[in-house]
C-alpha cells in the first residue's frame, strides 16, 4: 500500500488546477465587467459597474489567496519528499555502516588468528585485500552534513551498479554550510543524476567517470560535479538552467533549474564548463549566505 504523502496526493496537479480555475474565474469577471461597461444602459450603469467591480475585487483577492496556498502546498510536499528521501538514504547508510562494523570485527578476528599462527605474510595480504573496501567506506563520511554523506554513499552505489566510476575529492567538511542538508542533497543529487544520464546516453563510451569535488575557499563553500561524457554546446550553457529545458524526448527539464534556484537563494552561483573531454558544473555558496 502506498503510504507516502506524495504518492497519496498529487499536489502539483492540484496546484496547477487551482491556478487554472482561479484564472478562469477572474477572466470571466473581467469579461462581465467589460460587457456591462459597453452594453448596459446609461441610466444606472454606474451602480452595476460598481457592483461588478466589487465582485471582481473579491474574486481576485480569493484567487490570489488560493493560488498562493496551492503553490505553498506544492512547495511543502516537495520539501517533504526530499526529507523522506534524505531520511531513507540516512537509514541505508546507517545499515551499511552497521554491516561494515560487523565485517570489520570479522576481519580483525581473521588477522588475529593468522598472527597467532605466525602467518604474518598471509595476514598482510588479507589486510591489503580488505583495505580498499574500508577506505572507500570512510571516504563518504568526510562532511559535517549526514544527509550529504548518505547521498554520496547512495549515488556511488547506483553509479557502480551501472558501470560508472564515481570519484570523490573532499577537501572540506562544509562545517557551517548555510544551506540545509536536504537542500544540498537536491543540488548534488540532481547534478550527479544529470551526469549519470549523460554518460549512459553515450553508448560508444566504455570508460564512464563522474568526479565529485567538495571544498571551500576563505569566502565560500564550493562544489564541482564533472563527467567525461559528451560536450554541451556553448549556446546551451545558459538555457540548460531554464525550467522545462530538456534534451530527452520523454523528460521534463527541472533538475538543473532547481539546482540554480537553490544556489541563488543562498547568494551563490553555478556555471557549466564543457568541451569534448570533460563537462563540469561548478558552484559556490558564500559563507555569509
Amino acid at each position: 500500500m502506498k503510504t507516502r504523502l506524495t504518492e497519496r496526493l498529487n499536489v502539483k496537479k492540484a496546484a496547477r488546477f487551482t491556478v487554472v480555475i482561479n484564472a478562469l474565474q477572474v477572466a470571466a469577471m473581467v469579461a462581465v465587467l467589460v460587457y456591462t461597461v459597453v452594453h448596459a444602459p446609461t441610466e444606472g450603469r454606474h451602480i452595476e459597474i460598481a457592483a461588478i467591480a466589487a465582485a471582481l475585487l473579491i474574486v481576485l483577492g480569493g484567487a490570489i489567496a488560493d493560488i498562493r496556498e496551492a503553490l505553498n502546498a506544492a512547495r511543502i510536499v516537495e520539501q517533504t519528499r526530499m526529507l523522506e528521501e534524505a531520511n531513507r538514504q540516512l537509514e541505508d547508510l546507517n545499515g551499511t555502516l552497521r554491516k561494515q562494523r560487523h565485517d570489520f570485527m570479522n576481519h580483525l578476528q581473521v588477522v588475529f588468528s593468522l598472527l597467532e599462527l605466525n602467518e604474518a605474510d598471509e595476514a598482510m595480504r588479507y589486510v591489503e585485500s580488505v583495505y580498499g573496501d574500508i577506505k572507500r567506506a570512510g571516504s563518504v563520511l568526510k562532511t559535517a552534513i549526514p544527509a550529504v554523506n548518505a547521498l554520496i554513499a547512495a549515488k556511488r552505489q547506483d553509479c557502480e551498479a551501472q558501470g560508472i566510476a564515481l570519484t570523490l575529492h573532499i577537501g572540506s567538511s562544509w562545517q557551517g554550510m548555510p544551506v540545509p542538508g536536504w537542500e544540498m542533497c537536491r543540488v548534488l543529487g540532481n547534478l550527479i543524476d544529470n551526469a549519470r544520464e549523460a554518460l549512459l546516453a553515450d553508448e560508444a563510451s566504455a570508460d564512464r567517470r563522474i568526479d565529485l569535488t567538495i571544498d571551500e575557499t576563505p569566502g565560500a563553500y564550493t562544489f564541482r560535479v564533472g563527467n567525461n561524457g559528451p560536450a554541451i554546446p556553448p549556446q546551451l550553457h545558459r538555457s540548460i538552467f531554464q525550467l522545462g529545458f530538456t534534451t530527452k524526448s520523454d523528460g521534463h527539464g527541472s533538475g538543473l533549474s532547481i539546482v540554480e534556484e537553490i544556489v541563488k537563494d543562498y547568494g551563490g552561483e553555478i556555471r557549466v564548463e564543457s568541451d569534448e573531454a570533460h563537462t563540469a558544473f561548478i558552484g559556490s555558496i558564500p559563507k555569509n549566505g
